[in-house]
């Protein structure tokens, strides 16, 4: 074979880890040295190798020329681990062969005995079998121990992502992988949607023979990368079968051992799988009769064997999830012969709230969460999923704020150790509740369908972090946090602040629903005086706060705690429990009255020193003024920033207008959040459009031909928004009337400039002029978000119309998940984006898990505990 022997440009790691999809520039020079020669692409026809040179002849059959080995070895990259050791070439252009597997990780010694690291059984009577990565020779020793044991069939899985070669080595092949430079420890990941492993390990194997032949077929590889004593070390490669790929390795023994199964899983180092990984393993699980409730229960049950780097983390995960596959297949929940129970007993539990909620709303769920429990006590001898919640907390809540690892803080480190742990158990038990459903039905739905179909578990899974619920309220008179008025953050855009004391007050048109910022005891007086006036004379008024940070009024002010660097931000409390918040509010007003300092706080143009002698909270505001306006109801419903309001949300606020409705049909709404502008807009177009359905749709006009730059797109006519018109009854009516409601609503605020319909494109639109990746993350979810609440509300709409006929006795969350789900609705929003302008698989953020997920991540320091 010649230096050059494929004519067809190779897949590079760089291609896949940089870009949404798009080839990086800072590709590799080994894969682009034929594009430098301009071959490929304009002229190769076809490349015959001699002992010389590789001949290229052109598509016209009339040039003739051989690529040398100096040209080529000016193509590729060279580099050295420091300046006294040698240069050579480097994989893809950067990386670095390294040993996979250290002596020092066996740390059940087991390599020499068994034939690869840490191997092991599971605890019990299952047969189930975890290890590190062996060489081939190991391997074989494995195979033929399973045998030895009795197992008459063996399925096999690597949970592998990174890409694995096999050197030949003393008689052996020995697994190598590679590594950056400045992490020679740690392996690839993440490799993104359009690596392949398996493609990976064949583009190396080829580099690692063409970098050979330029150097006497010798290339440089490392095993002692502590002390680099005798680095690095020849390995001599001169021809194709020097260098396996895991294929190669894992499943050719499927032609000697007929009863033998290969599946490369690729499984992630931290946190819970994929959808689409969990899918595979069903799929193993759906095409082996030996693994079906329908099987021969006279045969001894399969051995699972799984296998990564180590043999710790994903080969636990692993091994667990072969023991609830175990325990439906036996139907046993109990299982003799269990020592695992005997380690656990003694040890509290800790019992986190996000799991707690999980199992009271599943389907015996006590008994789906016990089995995952001893699922984890069977497989714990070389790693505890729930232990390594309660160590990585206790490490959380025990570090100085100050200390540094690799440039992140401690106590972020160990905070996402921590959720990272906590997700995986989650999602063991969300596995474990889908295969008590699905595996008698044979799988009828993938774990991606069934899931989508329970979109509260990802609601759920997002509010995993609820430490802002126990931040203590002395973080102001510490200085930790500060202070920031209401001024800072919501300018009077509208100039209502001198006729009604509060910022942005508007009316909805010809609707007795109104919107503003946050307004302070004598504004809410002044609002409440304007709306009982002889000209309104509304006798009744329903006041709907939807803030979900804590606010107090202070010396006459508004304010809101922030953290000192990032006074923008607004610190959400991850609770829709109207109590939880006042509580902390309450807390907080206490503190700073009964502290007496002076405290620095952050006005519109200015920071000044204050202290507070009067200080309250926005429940007892509202309590006061109920003296005087007995037909006052206030309610707090707490909506997020940017996104729809959640399910529960839009219960509360129907299920409030509906009780003020039925006592006076004339009442008035009011709404608030801190600004009076996204919050507020969305919750006044849910009002309009409750009180059309009770009181009529007013008579809309033609659509105007509008002519101007993103017509279409301002007009809401987004291409995953026309399919879920499409799937709706009578759809493009439940549109045209939210766009009615919008419009209305918006009318009164052009100042604002904010229109949900146009703020979604202008969004997506700022995303090219980003600065920096983060920039562009934070924009790419506030367009997905705002999309998504402009969905809601179409969603909302189509759920008043259809369920108008039993006065809404259904509610909506239960209404989404009993039709919309079957319909599909949760599977658009779980490929939601912006298909017009990009290819969707290209986004995490359009997937439920991810976007709600990242919805809920400030980015803030973390304060109080975290369950």
């Amino acid at each position: 074979m010649g230096t050059t022997a494929s004519a067809a440009p190779q897949p590079t790691l760089h291609e896949s880890f940089h870009g949404n999809g798009m080839t990086d520039s800072r590709r590799s020079a080994s894969s682009a040295s034929f594009q430098t020669l301009s071959i490929h692409n304009n002229k190769a026809k076809s490349i015959i190798t001699n002992k010389v040179a590789p001949v290229v002849i052109t598509y016209n059959c009339r040039q003739e020329f051989q690529i040398h080995d100096d040209v080529v070895r000016t193509n590729y990259k060279v580099g050295r681990i420091s300046d006294n050791m040698p240069e050579h070439h480097l994989v893809q252009g950067s990386f670095f062969m390294v040993q996979d597997v250290f002596s020092k990780a066996d740390v059940l010694n087991t390599s020499g005995s068994y034939g690869a690291p840490n191997f092991r059984r599971s605890k019990g009577s299952f047969p189930l079998y975890g290890m590190g990565q062996p060489s081939l020779g190991g391997f074989k020793q494995v195979l033929q121990r399973l045998q030895g044991e009795g197992h008459q069939e063996v399925i096999f899985f690597c949970l592998r992502e990174e890409p694995v070669v096999f050197l030949r080595s003393d008689g052996d092949f020995l697994p190598y992988t590679p590594r950056r430079k400045e992490n020679l420890h740690e392996n690839l990941h993440d490799l993104g949607r359009q690596a392949c492993s398996e493609n990976l390990e064949l583009t190396i194997r080829r580099e690692l023979q063409d970098f050979a032949k330029l150097n006497d077929n010798v290339f440089y590889v490392y095993s002692d990368i502590e002390h680099f004593k005798g680095e690095p070390q020849k390995i001599s490669i001169s021809c194709e079968e020097d260098v396996h790929v895991t294929e190669e390795v894992f499943k050719r023994p499927c032609f000697t051992l007929p009863t033998y199964r290969y599946y490369r899983l690729p499984l992630p180092t931290e946190g819970a799988p994929l959808e689409e990984q969990f899918d595979a393993f069903v799929n193993v699980l759906r095409e082996n009769p030996s693994l079906s409730l329908s099987r021969d229960a006279s045969r001894s049950l399969p051995a699972l064997l799984f296998s990564c780097q180590v043999g710790v983390g994903r080969t636990n995960l692993g091994m667990i999830l072969g023991s609830l596959v175990m325990m439906h297949l036996t139907r046993a929940t109990q299982e003799p012969s269990a020592p695992a129970e005997e380690n656990v007993t003694d040890k509290p539990r800790m019992q986190f709230q996000v799991i707690q909620t999980l199992i009271s709303k599943l389907p015996k769920g006590q008994e789906v969460m016990e089995e995952v429990d001893r699922a984890i006590d069977l497989c714990s001898e070389m790693h505890h999923i729930r232990e390594a919640v309660y160590e990585n907390k206790q490490k959380l809540e025990g570090i100085a704020e100050d200390y540094q690892i690799q440039g992140s803080s401690t106590k972020d480190y160990f905070l996402h150790r921590t959720l990272q742990s906590l997700e995986r158990y989650f999602y063991l038990i969300v596995f474990n509740a889908y295969l008590h459903e699905q595996y008698p039905l044979a799988f009828a739905s993938s774990f991606s369908q069934w899931l989508c179909s329970h979109a509260w578990m990802y609601r759920l899974l997002s509010c995993m972090n609820q430490s802002e619920l126990r931040a203590p309220a002395d973080l102001l008179t510490k200085g930790a946090r500060v202070l920031v008025a209401d001024e800072y953050f919501a300018p009077d855009v509208l100039s209502t602040i001198k006729q009604m004391k509060v910022a942005n007050f508007r009316r909805v048109p010809k609707m007795s629903i109104y919107g503003m910022a946050q307004p302070t005891s004598e504004a809410t007086g002044a609002v409440l005086e304007y709306l009982t006036d002889e000209k309104r004379k509304h006798s009744s008024v329903l006041w709907v706060n939807l803030q979900d940070e804590l606010v107090v009024e202070a010396n006459g002010q508004i304010f809101c705690p922030r953290e000192p660097t990032r006074v923008d931000q607004h610190i959400r409390v991850p609770s829709s429990q109207t109590q939880q918040i006042e509580t902390l509010e309450t807390a907080l007003k206490e503190e700073l009255v009964g502290s007496q300092k002076w405290l620095e706080v952050t006005l519109e143009q200015e920071k000044q020193m204050k202290m507070f002698k009067s200080c309250v909270t926005v429940q007892e505001i509202f309590n006061q003024h109920k003296s005087s306006h007995q037909g006052l109801r206030y309610t707090r419903i707490p909506f997020p920033e940017c996104s729809a309001p959640t399910e529960e949300g839009l219960d509360r606020l129907l299920e409030e207008m509906k009780s003020r409705l039925a006592e006076d049909s004339l009442s008035a709404f009011v709404f608030n959040c801190s600004d009076g502008k996204a919050r507020t807009s969305t919750a006044l177009v849910i009002a309009t459009l409750t009180l059309w359905h009770f009181n009529g749709f007013p008579e809309s006009c033609e659509d105007e031909i509008v002519s101007v730059p993103d017509a279409k797109y301002t007009k809401g006519e987004f291409e995953v928004v026309m399919r879920l018109v499409r799937l709706l009854p009578d759809g493009q009516r439940m549109k045209r009337e939210v766009d009615l409601a919008l419009d209305s609503v918006s009318e009164t605020m052009t100042p604002l400039h904010y229109h949900l319909r146009e703020i979604i494109i202008s969004t997506y639109r700022q995303i090219k002029s980003s600065k920096c990746e983060a920039e562009i993350q934070a924009r790419t979810l506030k367009s997905l978000l705002y999309l998504e609440r402009y969905m809601y509300l179409i969603l909302f709409n189509t759920y008043l119309h259809l369920e108008k006929r039993d006065s809404w006795q259904r509610s909506f969350s239960d209404w989404m998940l009993q039709v919309a789900a079957r319909a599909g609705v949760y599977e658009l929003l779980n490929q939601l984006g912006f298909s017009e302008f990009e290819d969707l698989r290209d986004s995490t953020l359009g997937r439920l898990r991810h976007r709600w997920q990242q919805q809920n991540r400030h980015g803030l320091p973390f304060r109080g505990e975290l369950f």
